[in-house]
């Protein structure tokens, strides 16, 4: 009988030693985490649109390749801030054919103005514009136009509103609704207050309409493993276009699943209303209330916490880890407790803002709710269990992959028979080796409990109308997350 790949007839003399390393692994391999970071780009940039492109730490090749000031180049910017280690694919899309941009006004007043500083807010992006004695509405205008313009990292550029002198005009560098979500404000910060005879009246940012062709989008994006998605647009359409893209990428058929990382932007009503209108199990949608930043840029940085703490262990909670750079909305317009709790339940993620102003994680849900019959389901409340469950499927593939490549299938009653080193796989075997999977990787690592109910419940069998196929259903009793402590003190005088 031949043993591995050495002929039995070989008759040249003398040894003859072939490398096989179908045992050599121990463990899983690291599951390499990749982003897909999608959003769209300015002609200014010198990427071709619907191309990926490979995004290190460096602001200045993001600004090059998609615009100063892009909603790409600051979504990047963001995601790097809070991430700056995983790799990060980026698929810029063009600005729409069809579409307006969106614009806000900044109107100017002052009689007998003094020497001050106007202390402007645009993106979460500070802008200083000094004032002079008597300067007039005109001059200061004016200045507050240089003063943005001069920021070319702002989303926005500005100039004077037609048939006017005192009205700054603010457009969004590219078309869309995402362009309403740009705040703009002034005297963020404690101890900022306008000069003494200047009053700012504000008109937000609106008007902006027309989202991509999502299919298009998806089109364009290879057939290859994304762990984490970042999704700038919030419009039905679009989401269901990704939301279908993400099935389908989970099915066991492809096996490349992905988390979607989203936001949106709105009151507290606003926020719940949204939340109840999805239910889809492989996204997450944080919930920005009216913060500075945009909620592309939230969708960026959650996104860049969440890849990086669930590339180390997918079964960990997210909560309190901060996403460096957002600013929170102002402490009066803060969600409390109960409206982050209600939010919660209507399938949006919160965050809590620490003693220090951070903005961090405070609850990772999907927006998974209902199964199909429309009652409550928490099967997928946390990404953490997708995140889980996906690490478990990897790790079993790879062990199979790796360990029995090119294998024959026989049953049980051959083991005692077999010549050593013959590469065939039996139900016993496939199930001897992910009992050592399990207990070796899958429990050791935090992610599975309950081995003896997982032995217990394991059944692997042949396929009894295909006797190359061997057949496994396995009951992974997942870890759970650390939430709530909850306790009553019983005191005694």
């Amino acid at each position: 009988m031949a043993l591995g790949s050495i002929p039995n007839d070989i008759k040249v003399p003398l040894v003859y030693i072939e490398i096989d390393n179908s045992n050599a692994l121990s463990g899983t391999p690291a599951l390499a985490q990749k982003v897909l970071v999608i959003g769209q780009q300015l002609s200014t940039g010198s990427a071709t649109a619907l191309t990926l492109n490979r995004i290190t730490n460096s602001d200045s090749q993001m600004d090059a390749l998609y615009g100063y000031g892009s909603m790409m180049s600051r979504m990047l910017k963001a995601f790097r801030q809070s991430n700056d280690y995983t790799d990060v694919y980026a698929l810029g899309v063009a600005d729409l054919d069809a579409g307006t941009a969106a614009k806000g006004e900044i109107t100017v007043a002052a009689a007998s103005a003094k020497a001050g500083v106007i202390a402007l807010l645009i993106a979460g992006e500070s802008v200083q514009v000094g004032v002079n004695d008597a300067d007039t509405t005109a001059t200061i205008a004016t200045a507050v136009i240089a003063k943005i313009n001069a920021n070319k990292n702002l989303p926005v550029t500005a100039a004077l509103k037609a048939a006017t002198t005192e009205t700054v005009e603010l457009t969004c560098k590219w078309k869309g609704s995402t362009g309403n979500d740009i705040d703009v404000r002034y005297n963020y910060y404690d101890g900022e207050v306008l000069p003494t005879g200047v009053t700012l009246t504000l008109v937000d940012m609106a008007g902006g309409a027309g989202t991509p062709d999502m299919d298009a989008v998806i089109a364009a994006v290879p057939n290859e493993w994304y762990n984490h998605i970042v999704m700038p647009y919030n419009d039905t359409q679009s989401l269901n276009t990704l939301r279908d893209e993400l099935v389908t990428r989970w099915g066991p058929l492809k096996m490349i699943e992905g988390i979607a990382y989203t936001a949106f932007r709105g009151t507290f009503a606003e926020t719940g209303a949204f939340g109840v209108a999805r239910n889809d199990y492989l996204f997450t949608c944080m919930g920005t209330n009216k913060a500075p930043h945009s909620p592309f840029e939230f969708a960026a940085a959650y996104a860049g916490q969440a890849s990086y703490s669930l590339g180390i262990d997918p079964a960990r909670p997210l909560q309190t880890l901060v996403m460096t750079g957002l600013l929170p909305p102002a402490k009066e317009l803060q969600w409390d407790m109960t409206e982050r709790n209600l939010l919660l339940g209507d399938g949006i993620a919160t965050y809590m803002v620490t003693p220090g102003g951070e903005v961090a994680i405070e609850r990772e849900v999907s927006m998974y709710r209902e199964n199909a019959f429309g009652d409550p389901d928490p099967s997928y409340l946390d990404i953490t269990t997708p995140a889980t469950l996906g690490y478990l499927r990897y790790s079993l593939r790879t062990m199979v992959t790796n360990r029995f490549p090119r294998h024959k299938l026989a049953n049980d009653d051959v083991l005692n028979r077999l010549d050593p080193g013959q590469p065939v796989v039996t139900p016993k075997v496939m199930r001897n080796a992910m009992l050592e999977l399990a207990n070796n990787d899958w429990v050791p690592k935090g992610l599975m409990e309950d081995f003896d109910g997982f032995k217990t419940t394991l059944n692997v069998y042949r396929d009894s109308s295909d006797q190359n196929r061997l057949n496994c259903v396995f009951n992974p009793n997942i870890v759970n997350q650390f939430r709530i402590f909850a306790a009553l003190m019983q005191f005694k005088l």
